[in-house]
């Protein structure tokens, strides 16, 4: 799974220009994905206030406004894709614009068995 970061300050910060260009970017790379067979799933995330994180405690469950982490930064958007090996997610990772300004962080997607994909 290829996680993108942001932040408001981030996003804020760039151009009209420079959105556009992420726009495109993504779709050129969504695109070459989608050709080569390597795309199981991609979306771009609600802001994080959207959010509700959830917990049960003592077979009580809790709800409370907003992401769990208390961080800047937070999960804009996800592709998973198929490699063939961790290089070639990286590879991938590293043609996102996103690497330019935040983050793009790579993670095995495991199994229901708990193994690694």
């Amino acid at each position: 799974m290829l996680m993108i970061y942001s932040s408001p300050e981030s996003w804020a910060g760039l151009s009209a220009e420079q959105r556009d260009g992420l726009s495109r970017a993504h779709n050129e790379l969504t695109q070459e994905l989608r050709e080569q067979g390597l795309l199981v799933s991609a979306a771009g995330l609600a802001d994080p206030i959207t959010s509700r994180t959830v917990s049960v405690r003592d077979d009580a469950t809790t709800t409370t406004d907003g992401p769990y982490a208390e961080a800047k930064e937070h999960l804009a958007g996800f592709y998973v894709v198929e490699c063939e090996d961790i290089d070639q997610a990286i590879g991938y990772a590293a043609r996102m614009p996103d690497a330019e300004y935040l983050a793009v962080e790579v993670r095995p997607v495991m199994e229901t068995s708990g193994l690694e994909m």
